[in-house]
């Protein structure tokens, strides 16, 4: 008897929602080329919505590009892009503010960072969980296909990068391994994130957090923790990069030597960088974490995709 497959999130359920909103969001004069820098320095990110509800926002922070480089790109010419997507478990008042930091390493390095928001537990958070959540991260990465052309041809998203800190990192690597997406991913870095939800459940690791997350215990839902957690999805399709601090006093670290050690076995191009550094610290710009992080970025989007 074949085992029943859980139905499909991320893919097809966010289609219409994607599709109502495609306008910028208090970033228009941005996005038209007038006001994203002052006296050839940025002044802040291009502010998005991916959906109309309010959790469905995203920050677009760009490179300046040399003056002859603002018209008329050439095909392939744009800067790779480094999906931000935070952790707080899933949970209000955790936001995107938390990445902030980080969006800013990003683009001082040449890069663009899409520094998501998503809809999280609670009223507050928007009523997320399964599969709202993940359905905002598939629909946020996939809309940078969508992005006004004046902006989008400063992009190449044929050399895009996942990264999440945490809860967020789950969701990167649950983003790394969907199929059928409108850019195409090179690799996914996860910074200590939650890679095995049925494990963490049931050792209290969040607290509740992962059972609100998908509507019950691992042993009451089986289904949406195998849609969900990247320990039970096979092995990644792209290269996958685990950052984890030995200090790690939230995520123990054996979790991500243990999901590495699954992808290597199955097949997958899998890495772990252990650093010192506690949970927190790996979102510091200058810390080891994020160092290791730039380095992995700089070779994973210039990987093949096959």
């Amino acid at each position: 008897m074949s085992v029943p497959q859980p139905p499909p999130v991320g893919r097809g359920l966010r289609r219409a929602t994607v599709d109502t909103v495609t306008r910028v969001a208090r970033g228009t004069r941005l996005a038209s080329g007038r006001g994203d820098s002052r006296n050839g320095r940025h002044v802040g990110p291009i502010r998005m919505r991916y959906g109309p509800a309010r959790g469905q926002r995203a920050d677009l922070w760009l490179p300046a590009p040399p003056p002859a480089q603002l018209i008329a790109r050439p095909a392939g010419a744009g800067v790779p892009v480094v999906v931000l997507l935070h952790g707080g478990f899933w949970a209000w008042p955790y936001t995107k503010v938390l990445m902030t930091g980080l969006a800013r390493d990003v683009r001082a390095r040449g890069w663009a960072a899409w520094n998501v928001e998503y809809r999280r537990l609670g009223r507050l958070g928007g009523d997320g969980g399964y599969p709202a959540t993940f359905d905002d991260v598939a629909a946020a990465v996939d809309h940078l296909a969508r992005l006004p052309e004046a902006i989008g041809d400063r992009l190449d998203l044929t050399r895009v990068v996942l990264c999440g800190h945490s809860a967020g990192g789950t969701l990167a690597l649950w983003a790394a391994g969907q199929t059928g997406g409108a850019v195409a991913i090179r690799g996914a870095i996860g910074l200590a994130p939650v890679a095995d939800l049925a494990e963490a459940e049931r050792r209290g690791i969040g607290g509740a957090a992962i059972a609100r997350l998908l509507g019950g215990r691992a042993k009451e839902r089986p289904e949406r923790y195998a849609a969900c957690s990247p320990a039970e999805r096979g092995p990644c399709p792209v290269p996958v990069v685990l950052v984890h601090g030995r200090k790690d006093a939230t995520v123990p670290v054996g979790m991500s030597e243990e999901h590495v050690a699954r992808q290597q076995q199955a097949g997958g191009d899998a890495e772990l960088v252990v650093v010192n550094a506690t949970h927190r610290s790996l979102l510091r710009p200058k810390g080891p974490g994020w160092v290791a992080v730039t380095r992995r970025i700089a070779t994973l989007s210039e990987h093949d995709v096959t």
